[in-house]
C-alpha cells in the first residue's frame, strides 16, 4: 500500500473524530458583533435621598400646615421592564474577548412612599438607564478542565463606563391628612460612572449550518453613582411649586437577556471527508494510522484512542519490528510553538502505545512541527486535517 493510499485511508477512519469537533465550543478569534435583549428588574426599594433642606418656594404652602415638614428620605419600587444591548469586539483566540457596548433599560414606576408624605397614590412616570460601556470577558474551555469537548462554553465579564439615568414624569401624590394632596414630580436626565458584571454561556449554530453565529444566555447586573435629580412638590389645584429640592437615588439593575453573537471574517468549516473504498493490494510491509488533534490540544480524545489501540494490536500482528511515532501542526500558530505542540502530541501518543502494552524501546518518537503539512496551507490558517500524529508499523 502507497503512503497516499494508507493516508487515505486512515483519513475516513478519523473523520468521526473530526466531524464532532467541528460543532464545539471554540475560542472567539478576530472582529464580532453582537446584541441581544430580555428584562430588566430596579433592585427594589430604590432608596431617594434629598439633597439638604428642601426649599419653600411658595407664600401660601399650596395649603400645607405651616408646622409640615418633608423628610430627605424615600423609596420607591418599579415594575419588571426590558432592556438591550448592542456591541462590537475582539476576541484573542485565547479565551479572553474585549467590547464596546451600547445598552438601554427602561422600567415603569410602581410606587413612591416616604419624604412625610405617605401615604403616597397616584404614582406614575419611568425610569430609563441607557450608556456606553467597555467591557472584558473570559470564555472558558471544559476541555481545559479534563470535561472534554462542549458545544456550550462559559464565560464571565465585567466592565466601565457612563450612563444617563432618565426620569420622564416621575409623580407621586400624597394621600396623607393634612398634606393637601401634594404632588412629588421630577423629569430630569443626569449621567454617573456606571459598573457592571456578566456571567454567561455560549453555543454555536452549526448545528444549523451557520459559521461565525453563537447564541448567548445571560445575567447583567448594571449599577451607577447615585444619579441626581431635580425633584419639586406641587399644588394638585394649579400645579405651582411649593418646595424643590435635588434627589439621589440609587440606581441598581439586573437583567436576564438572549442574544446573538457573529464572528466576522469567519473561514468556513472544511467538508466532511468524502469515504472512498481504497482498492485492494498486496499486503504492505508498512502500515500507517492518523490521530487527529483540536486546534491547539495535544490530549486524546476517545476516538483517538481506539485508533492507538488498533495500531497496537496490528502491531502485534504484523510482527513490527519498529514503531515510528511522528507529531505534527497546522500553520496557526508561530513555528517555535508549533514544534512544541506537535512534539506534545507526539508523546501522548506514544505514552497510549505503552499503555496499550508497546515496549517503549519499540518506539521512535519524532516531532515536525508545521513543516510537514498533510494539506498545504497559507500561515495562520487552522486545518484540521494537519493537526496530527503519523503511526507507522514497519
Amino acid at each position: 500500500m502507497t503512503l497516499k493510499r494508507a493516508l487515505l485511508a486512515a483519513t475516513i477512519l478519523a473523520a468521526p473524530l473530526v466531524a464532532p469537533l467541528a460543532a464545539s465550543a471554540q475560542p472567539v478569534t478576530g472582529l464580532y458583533i453582537g446584541a441581544g435583549a430580555g428584562v430588566n428588574w430596579v433592585q427594589s426599594p430604590s432608596k431617594f435621598d434629598l439633597s439638604g433642606e428642601t426649599q419653600n418656594l411658595s407664600s401660601g404652602n399650596f395649603g400645607l400646615p405651616g408646622n409640615v415638614t418633608i423628610n430627605n428620605v424615600g423609596k420607591a419600587n418599579f415594575h419588571t421592564g426590558w432592556g438591550g444591548v448592542a456591541s462590537i469586539g475582539w476576541g484573542f483566540g485565547n479565551g479572553f474577548r474585549a467590547e464596546i457596548e451600547g445598552n438601554y433599560r427602561t422600567n415603569e414606576v410602581d410606587s413612591i412612599r416616604g419624604f412625610n408624605l405617605a401615604p403616597i397614590g397616584r404614582t406614575g412616570g419611568w425610569q430609563s438607564t441607557y450608556g456606553v460601556m467597555v467591557n472584558a470577558f473570559y470564555d472558558f474551555d471544559f476541555a481545559n478542565f479534563g470535561l472534554g469537548q462542549s458545544i456550550f462554553q462559559p464565560y464571565v465579564g465585567v466592565g466601565v463606563g457612563y450612563a444617563w439615568t432618565d426620569w420622564r414624569n416621575v409623580r407621586g401624590q400624597s394621600n396623607a391628612p393634612g398634606r393637601g394632596g401634594a404632588v412629588l414630580y421630577a423629569d430630569d436626565t443626569d449621567a454617573q460612572f456606571a459598573y457592571q458584571g456578566i456571567l454567561g454561556v455560549a453555543t454555536p449554530l452549526t448545528w444549523l449550518g451557520v459559521t461565525g453565529v453563537t447564541l448567548t444566555a445571560e445575567y447583567r447586573f448594571m449599577g451607577t453613582l447615585q444619579p441626581e435629580m431635580f425633584t419639586t412638590l406641587r399644588s394638585p389645584t394649579n400645579n405651582q411649586i411649593g418646595a424643590a429640592g435635588t434627589i439621589k437615588a440609587d440606581n441598581y439593575n439586573h437583567s436576564v437577556m438572549l442574544g446573538l453573537r457573529y464572528a466576522l471574517f469567519q473561514p468556513p468549516p472544511p467538508p466532511p471527508p468524502v469515504a472512498v473504498a481504497a482498492p485492494a493490494v498486496a499486503p504492505a510491509p508498512a502500515r500507517t494510522y492518523l490521530v487527529f488533534f483540536d486546534w491547539d490540544r495535544a490530549d486524546l480524545t476517545s476516538r483517538a484512542r481506539e485508533i492507538i489501540a488498533e495500531a497496537a494490536s496490528n502491531a502485534g500482528r504484523v510482527q513490527a519490528t519498529r514503531i515510528e511515532v511522528a507529531g505534527h501542526a497546522d500553520r496557526s500558530g508561530t513555528p517555535a510553538y508549533n514544534q512544541r505542540l506537535s512534539q506534545r502530541r507526539a508523546d501522548a501518543v506514544a505514552a497510549e502505545l505503552v499503555a496499550r502494552g508497546i515496549s517503549r524501546n519499540e518506539i521512535s518518537v519524532s516531532a515536525y512541527g508545521e513543516s510537514r503539512p498533510l494539506v498545504p496551507t497559507a500561515d495562520g490558517v487552522r486545518e484540521p486535517q494537519n493537526r496530527r500524529v503519523e503511526i507507522v508499523l514497519r
